[in-house]
């Protein structure tokens, strides 16, 4: 594995110092108890081993990351049918288990383009499930604006070393806004690409951002999360139109046996960016 990437590029420079900031640790959620109400947050396991994480924000809508959805080495998007989403994957088991049926990738995002601070601000994917999950304890999470620097955040992750249950970070910070990239405290790793960032708005936990990649900026260690709220909508219009969707080949079949991805050692798209 790689080490942290150095952020070298000119578009995520930060103009202004970062600020100090302490993180909460990261809590697993490995019983019951821990994970609830984080049900909507799954493992989306993607073609030959890979995986990253998604979350749900209606009961047949997941939201990712948009790299997520191409093969890191050859660039090739990677259909709606090799991808499952596992509610609530703990310990083996999930909550639900979906297949996707189609699948949309915000327009303005290039998996090739020069532009990488574009790239970041830009990495939300969608994805339409084969079902709806109509479950009590699987509920999904409403979004909210995006949030100022300096505000608190938290972020419910899967990763390579912590693939079977998710964790969460209950505090972390917005260190600085660049653009359409929001510059986070928070600790990810590989296979957290497209994990949800979330604020709590009236008690209840709304989802921010994605996250895109993970990245140094002047020796701080930091996570990117993307642009939401009109990449969204945007999204949502195309979904409902169907331009610019990918739609699956053929009818999705859900194994009985579930596959279970390697995260960074996967050869799939759930690798982060390399900005």
């Amino acid at each position: 594995m790689k080490k942290l990437i150095a952020l070298l590029v000119a578009g995520l420079w930060l103009a202004g110092p970062l600020g100090a900031s302490d993180p909460s640790p990261l809590r697993s959620l490995m019983t019951g108890d821990d994970s609830r109400g984080w049900e909507g947050v799954g493992r989306l396991n993607i073609g030959n081993g890979s995986f990253c994480t998604g979350a749900l924000i209606a009961d047949n809508l997941v939201l990712t990351a948009a790299h997520c959805l191409y093969d890191k080495d050859t660039g090739v998007r990677i259909m709606p049918d090799e991808i499952e989403f596992l509610a609530g994957w703990r310990n083996g088991r999930a909550s639900a288990y979906r297949g996707v049926r189609r699948a949309v990738t915000h327009p303005d995002y290039l998996f090739s383009a020069s532009d990488k601070s574009a790239r970041v601000s830009n990495d939300v994917a969608l994805l339409e499930l084969d079902q709806p999950i109509r479950k009590s304890s699987v509920k999904p999470f409403g979004t909210y604006t995006r949030p100022r620097k300096g505000a608190e955040v938290g972020v419910v992750s899967y990763a390579h070393d912590r693939s079977e249950s998710p964790a969460l970070q209950e505090m972390c910070k917005v260190l600085a806004r660049q653009g359409g990239t929001l510059v986070l405290s928070c600790t990810v790793d590989f296979g957290s690409s497209g994990a949800p960032v979330f604020v709590v708005e009236d008690g209840e936990p709304k989802i921010v951002s994605v996250i895109s990649a993970k990245a140094m900026v002047r020796d701080i260690p930091v996570s990117l999360g993307t642009n939401l709220e009109t990449p969204l909508a945007e999204m949502q219009a195309m979904l409902a139109s169907g331009d610019g969707v990918f739609t699956a080949v053929q009818p999705v079949a859900r194994p009985s046996v579930r596959r279970v991805g390697t995260g960074a050692a996967g050869p799939g798209g759930a690798k982060f960016l390399r900005p």
